[in-house]
């Protein structure tokens, strides 16, 4: 029995933000620093032929002007390193940076960069990926193949910057003995995070060409490798400071305006601060790719897959350094949590002429899992048996294969469908225009590295340090309650401290959902080192076995004779402070899977096409719980960051132009638009990779979400919307074109 995980601490952190205390990236103000600020292009594709800055260096205040030209050559990425500093030569999206100006007044800044004149030849802009994928596309990227990190090789140059594929058996001899064959071809939207935090970053490089730097992005250890690679700085000499994040959900981990303000800091001799307006975040940030997913699936009459071909088109928008692994993983498993015998999965990435596309909680997986769990809905009403039957047909068990050839250890879909179904009512009889739509997810997650350290001070106070920045989603209080637990020690009793980049060589920081499993593996080495530490010391103390002693209530305890030991009693007789390093490394994928069933109820006007939400379930098997406040917190905020995919949010486009410029025109939830929501977690799974048999819940509860709602207005009025979002206009249309 736990004493410390599993109950419901608050956020370490928690007073700090509350009181205003927390610092983030914006709220520094180093002395004599400057703002920064970026001329970004009004064109989506041409070449600069002259650039004029001399008007902008006469504005008073002024310090720093760099172009294109100053830093030619220099481009970086999180993987593929295809983006320059500054445009260098050529604007490949409508928001591109092409100078920038850094001054002692953000108003002095913006003045200057209004008086920059840049005069452009404009080319023909490719805007549909399709077109763009083709071979006599014209090549956006003629450098394409000299650029580092490619993830996959490529034989030619083209606008397909990546094509990978996975699979198991013989797809063409599967669809052969399919009784039924389905094909259908699904779109989703580009949308953006909208986290309250925009970018902000604060740099201060010196004579040498190290720098000190606070950025917003939850991975300072890889940005600042990104950094040092473009730049030819060793890493060891830029420092990274930690800063608190508000909010990432994936668009957090990249180094955006980091290597413009290194320069104008360099140039200038002083601090940059940059923050990027909303209208800058929303038309130059790193959203949600838009996707085309061709789906062709084969069944038997009883219901049993024998084959599933996806094809995933991607458009990556200008460039692709915005992708940790220069494609996006969760692609390959959007097959879903089912028996397959023949399954292929093949994922194009293609630039074209629009905003570069990034990470957004579970890239890759929304846009898949609406497309397959929509695919496998229809395919079910097809053969003319309940969704819900048809998905427990196929369920994958304890250590079946996966549809692509891996192996799965623990798997509860079943339990987890079985508890939806309960929850909603699904069998029941409904009202007119009233439909309950169901869908599945299961989430794996990554391995990472990370660094923790404990240190038991004089006093017996226990410390904790770690390198990692916390996005929002509670790695901080995950850590300090397995070291209060391997200590049996209250959590509000322990001290945080986060430390700079110089305290470890590397470490991985947070996302993927693997927070947990990381930082928490490494939290737990750490806890019980230095439980072993006090025992050792404890033990010549008491002239005892270590194996004799016990942890009681803060103290040491002999358990035969009751005599007992203070921490800080074991410290004073150690003659120095215990300090521990708890460290946690592994590249492989998880094989226990946690699992979300999701089931909408909605209501469809069938003279206004208005989708009205009823009701949401979404039921989870899971492992240990470290922290069921949180974990509750992440299941609801999941459910309605799926729920703002599926009906309301789309970064909308005039040709290569973004037109959904503000929070105004960027619809996100309101509360009004947050239905009556039933969550049940079962905690039945005997394995997990993260400390305690825990499992993964950050990405797998926003995953289903889209394709549930979808399904369900299907079910209302027998309409299918297969393009995200699925708004009123579209189910009226769809309608109207059946009636007609």
């Amino acid at each position: 029995m736990t004493q410390v995980v599993g109950k419901p601490t608050p956020r370490v952190e928690g007073v700090l933000k509350v009181t205003g205390k927390a610092l983030y990236s914006a709220d520094l103000q180093l002395p004599d620093s400057l703002w920064g600020r970026c001329l970004r292009s009004p064109i989506p594709y041409g070449r600069i032929k002259r650039i004029d800055t001399s008007k902008a260096w006469q504005v008073p205040g002024v310090k720093a002007v760099i172009t294109g030209q100053d830093v030619t050559g220099l481009r970086i990425g999180r993987c593929i390193y295809d983006t320059p500093v500054l445009a260098d030569g050529v604007v490949r999206f409508i928001g591109e940076k092409v100078a920038a100006v850094a001054a002692e007044t953000k108003l002095a800044a913006e003045q200057a960069l209004e008086l920059i004149d840049v005069e452009y030849e404009e080319l023909e802009p490719l805007l549909d990926p399709v077109e763009a994928a083709k071979p006599d596309a014209p090549v956006l990227h003629p450098d394409l193949l000299s650029y580092k990190g490619l993830p996959v090789p490529l034989e030619s140059v083209s606008n397909v910057v990546a094509y990978l594929k996975w699979g198991k058996g013989n797809i063409e001899e599967g669809f052969k003995q399919a009784d039924v064959i389905v094909e259908n071809t699904f779109t989703t939207q580009v949308t953006h995070q909208s986290y309250l935090e925009p970018h902000a970053c604060v740099v201060k490089a010196d004579a040498s060409g190290g720098a000190e730097l606070w950025s917003c992005s939850k991975t300072p250890f890889a940005v600042r490798g990104q950094l040092s690679n473009c730049i030819g700085v060793p890493k060891e000499k830029l420092i990274f400071h930690p800063t608190h994040i508000g909010g990432d959900f994936g668009g957090k981990g990249g180094f955006m305006d980091v290597p413009v303000a290194y320069f104008l800091s360099k140039k200038s001799g002083q601090a940059v601060k940059m923050v990027m307006d909303y209208t800058e975040e929303l038309t130059a940030g790193n959203p949600r790719h838009a996707s085309i997913i061709k789906i062709k699936t084969g069944v038997k009459k009883n219901g049993a897959i024998v084959a599933h071909h996806i094809e995933f088109m991607f458009d990556s928008g200008a460039y692709a350094s915005m992708k940790p692994a220069g494609y996006l993983i969760g692609a390959s498993t959007c097959a879903g949590p089912y028996k397959i015998a023949n399954c292929l999965i093949e994922e194009r990435m293609v630039y074209t002429n629009k905003i570069p596309c990034g990470h957004m909680r579970a890239p890759g997986d929304p846009q898949g899992f609406f497309a397959n769990e929509s695919q496998l809905d229809i395919v079910a009403r097809k053969l003319g048996m309940d969704p819900a039957e048809f998905k427990r047909r196929n369920m994958l068990r304890d250590g079946d294969e996966t549809p692509i050839g891996g192996h799965i250890s623990h798997i509860r879909g079943q339990e987890a469908l079985e508890k939806a179904i309960q929850l909603a009512g699904y069998g029941k009889a409904k009202p007119k225009h009233v439909g309950r739509g169901l869908s599945f997810s299961e989430w794996s997650p990554s391995g990472g590295e990370g660094n923790v350290f404990v240190t038991i001070e004089d006093d017996g106070n226990v410390k904790v340090i770690t390198p990692v920045v916390d996005q929002g989603a509670g790695v901080l209080t995950v850590i300090v309650e397995v070291v209060g637990e391997e200590l049996q020690v209250p959590a509000d009793e322990i001290e945080l401290k986060q430390a700079d980049s110089t305290i470890v060589p590397s470490d991985g920081g947070v996302g993927g959902s693997r927070a947990t499993r990381v930082y928490g593996n490494a939290s737990f080495e750490a806890g019980v080192k230095a439980r072993e530490e006090l025992f050792v010391f404890a033990a010549q103390a008491l002239e005892v076995d270590p194996k004799e002693l016990d942890l009681d209530r803060g103290m040491i305890l002999h358990k035969s004779s009751k005599r007992k030991m203070s921490f800080a009693e074991v410290v004073k007789f150690k003659g120095a402070p215990i300090y521990v390093r708890g460290y946690y490394k592994s590249a492989e994928k998880s094989h226990d899977a946690s699992v979300s069933a999701q089931i909408a109820e909605v209501h469809v006007d069938p003279e206004t096409g208005k989708v009205t939400l009823r009701n949401m379930v979404s039921a989870h098997t899971t492992g240990k719980v470290i922290n069921p406040l949180m974990h509750q917190g992440q299941i609801e905020g999941g459910v309605v960051f799926g729920l703002g995919y599926a009906l309301t949010e789309e970064v909308m486009f005039d040709g290569a132009r973004i037109t959904t410029t503000n929070f105004g025109e960027f619809k996100i939830p309101n509360i009004t638009d947050i239905p009556p929501l039933k969550t049940h977690v079962m905690e039945n799974v005997p394995a997990g990779p993260g400390p305690y048999n825990s499992l993964a819940i950050g990405e797998v509860a926003n995953t289903p979400t889209a394709a549930a709602v979808a399904n369900a207005v299907a079910d209302a009025c027998g309409v299918r919307i297969m393009d995200l979002p699925v708004t009123s206009e579209k189910v009226y249309r769809a309608l109207k074109a059946r009636s007609a």
